[in-house]
């Protein structure tokens, strides 16, 4: 392809939305209802098959009943939904019919490859549909597609099994098998309370000693642990879940695991052995297979070109903002990445990006 024809591909719009999770769709349905339209002002690209989210690659045994913390879309309440169904089938129901009804005109699969300056104070969105001219940019990618599994000694030697949340395949996968859960979130004590029925054995170990919080989430307790992820964010710091906050739901499920000492939870591993994990002490555990229920990091890599990691290793949020490059709002990102969160902060965006493109007109 010749200079012209790289030219002539570029297409211009206002703002481009990358994702079309809960953070995506909600800043698009705030462009939309506040005169932005989909095609000509902004364009949401999402790389996922169809419509979903990361909630289209949750595991099958996690029913919609079983979900921690599903908030509806703005503009259409999610109701009705049997809790008994997969949340894969009833959540990628509901974006699609929220994609259509607000005529979102989401693209995909388009990757994002990278965002990098471009001519005219604009930025440059290459993807694997073409790219785009954009006078801002809502990043909107989560954290689905970057699992996180921490490294420990001996890691590469072990010979039974080793896999991450974003893998797990449901309990009936591990039936007869001693199985290592690590993390001390709630995906963590979800695959523990599943699998324990069909394993021969399981062992559950986190860092840090597991907080189960009792009693309702309310609207002050969740403020507070925004704010606390918000502080890191702030600092240039690499965002931490709220979960890791707020603690862990007690509910029925969690007081019989707790009864029947499925979450008796045991302090890290050294090290993991070829047959299983050991302790700084001598005790070992046998294994055949290790599940890394260890989180995600946030999906901002295509970001590099624009520099805007602080040396603590994170991007410095104000609000929504990327404090090194105000055409830049990161949606569901830190004190955003809940449901809730994703929702006001795709609002609180859309309204920062109004008065950006009207105090600073950008030539085409």
């Amino acid at each position: 392809m010749n200079n012209t024809e790289a030219v002539e591909a570029v297409e211009a719009v206002d703002v481009v939305v990358t994702g079309a999770g809960q953070a995506g769709l909600s800043s698009a349905y705030h462009l939309r209802r506040t005169g932005f339209e989909p095609g000509r002002d902004f364009v949401v690209l999402d790389h996922s098959p169809g419509p979903g989210g990361a909630w289209q690659f949750r595991w099958p045994s996690l029913t919609y009943g079983k979900v921690h913390g599903m908030h509806s879309l703005p503009g259409m309440e999610l109701t009705d939904a049997d809790p008994a169904r997969p949340s894969t089938e009833v959540i990628a129901e509901y974006f699609d019919t929220y994609e259509r009804t607000f005529d979102l005109r989401v693209r995909r699969p388009v990757d994002v490859r990278a965002v990098r300056e471009g001519p005219g104070g604009r930025l440059l969105v290459e993807t694997s549909a073409g790219t785009w001219a954009t006078r801002a940019l809502i990043n909107a990618t989560g954290t689905w597609d970057r699992p996180f599994v921490p490294r420990y000694p001996g890691q590469e030697t072990f010979r039974g099994r080793q896999l991450h949340t974003a893998q797990y395949p449901g309990p009936q996968a591990f039936a007869g098998r001693r199985v290592v859960v690590v993390g001390g979130g709630a995906s963590g004590t979800q695959h523990l309370l599943e699998i324990a029925p069909y394993a021969a054995a399981t062992t559950w170990v986190t860092r840090r000693p597991p907080v189960f919080r009792e009693g309702p989430f309310t609207e002050d307790v969740g403020r507070a642990a925004v704010a606390l992820v918000e502080e890191r964010v702030r600092r240039g710091l690499p965002p931490k879940s709220v979960v890791s906050v707020t603690g862990l739901p007690l509910n029925d499920a969690v007081r019989q695991g707790l009864a029947d000492g499925v979450l008796d939870r045991r302090p890290m591993f050294e090290r993991i052995t070829p047959d299983g994990v050991e302790w700084s002490d001598g005790q070992r555990v046998e294994a055949d297979v290790i599940l890394w229920a260890t989180g995600f990091r946030a999906v901002v890599d295509h970001l590099a070109p624009l520099h805007l990691r602080e040396p603590g290793g994170g991007i410095r949020v104000e609000g929504t903002r990327a404090v090194a490059d105000p055409r830049v709002h990161l949606v569901g990102y830190g004190p955003s990445a809940s449901t809730i969160g994703a929702n006001r902060a795709g609002r609180a965006a859309v309204r920062d990006i109004r008065r950006l493109l009207a105090e600073e007109p950008v030539a085409a």
